[in-house]
């Protein structure tokens, strides 16, 4: 997988991005980051790439043609014209469905906007997904790109170092990942769940499989209705919901 982030502030993702799993896979030729900077495709001597808004309002806009240049010289270098995912609170809100689909892909652009955004036109022209990863606003497209990159990485083949665990945690299967315990046996007067010194995989499996329904159905009951649960386990829950009450 190859990552290619037009930003403002190289330096950001570049910090960002390689250290822990992802710098590690970076390390290993699994992934590759390049960290485009927008200024450097300006066309006057001081790199301003932004201007006032037409029609007047509050704030900058970051012209078109300097993000144009910068997203051509990426589909130069690479030989053909990658996904283009523009981050705005405006754009379809991210998740694991979607990262799953975005790791299946060879080439990525990340377009990370500033100031009051980007002209609405090269937008038209090269962008191919608007992302949002969450209902709220952000100085720039900086920090959601490095999050979408570290979730889509984990997707990616080689990147864990145990795949199984990429697909057992949270949102795997429309489930939250079950609880997690550790040395010691006893801390603080709360013991490890006897299941799970037991040595019985099989019991330890249904029992992991029992606690990942139980804190979706507490905590994200709209991921529960797209879980594909069987009979079995929809009886069980309602018992559970019974004994609670």
């Amino acid at each position: 997988m190859n990552y290619h982030v037009l930003t403002l502030f190289p330096e950001m993702i570049r910090q960002g991005l390689n250290t822990s799993i992802i710098g590690r896979a970076i390390a290993k030729g699994i992934l590759s980051l390049e960290a485009v900077n927008i200024r450097g495709y300006a066309f006057n001597k001081h790199q301003k790439v932004d201007d006032y808004p037409y029609g007047g309002g509050a704030g900058m806009v970051m012209q078109a043609e300097p993000v144009y240049q910068a997203y051509k010289a990426v589909c130069d270098q690479t030989g053909k014209c990658p996904r283009v995912i523009y981050l705005t609170p405006q754009g379809r809100v991210f998740d694991q469905e979607l990262a799953r689909e975005l790791a299946k892909e060879e080439e990525l652009i990340f377009l990370c906007g500033h100031y009051e955004g980007i002209d609405e036109r090269v937008l038209e022209e090269i962008v191919t997904d608007q992302v949002s990863i969450g209902d709220y606003v952000l100085t720039g497209g900086e920090l959601p790109s490095m999050v979408m990159i570290d979730a889509i990485s984990r997707m990616v083949p080689g990147v864990l170092s145990n795949q199984e665990s990429g697909e057992t945690e949270s949102f795997s299967e429309n489930l939250l990942e079950y609880p997690q315990y550790s040395r010691p046996e006893e801390w603080h007067g709360c013991k490890v769940p006897s299941v799970l010194l037991s040595g019985h995989h099989k019991n330890v499996d249904q029992w992991r499989r029992e606690q990942s329904i139980l804190r979706t159905a507490k905590h994200r009951p709209d991921l529960l209705k797209k879980a594909e649960l069987t009979e079995k386990e929809r009886r069980w829950l309602r018992e559970q919901e019974v004994k609670d009450e």
